[in-house]
C-alpha cells in the first residue's frame, strides 16, 4: 500500500478519485488549492483507491496524509 501525503499546506479543492477508483501511475487523486493555486496530489503507482482521509473543503497540512492507493 502506498499513503499519498499533501506537497503543501491548503485546502481539499477535488476529490478527482474516490474510494474504489482504479488510477495509474501520475493520475491525479487529491487536488489541494493553496494561495490560489491548484497542487495535484499524484497517484505514485498504478492500483485502486481503498482510503481517502480529507473530505472536499477540508484544512490540509503539509504531509498529511491524504489517500492510500493499494
Amino acid at each position: 500500500m502506498n499513503t499519498l501525503y499533501a506537497e503543501v499546506t491548503g485546502t481539499v479543492w477535488k476529490i478527482e478519485a474516490p474510494v474504489g477508483t482504479a488510477v495509474a501511475e501520475g493520475d491525479t487523486v487529491v487536488i489541494v488549492e493553496s494561495m490560489k493555486m491548484e497542487i495535484p496530489v499524484c497517484a505514485p503507482c498504478a492500483g485502486v483507491v481503498r482510503e481517502i482521509h480529507v473530505a472536499e473543503g477540508e484544512a490540509v497540512a503539509e504531509d498529511q496524509s491524504v489517500a492510500v492507493i493499494a
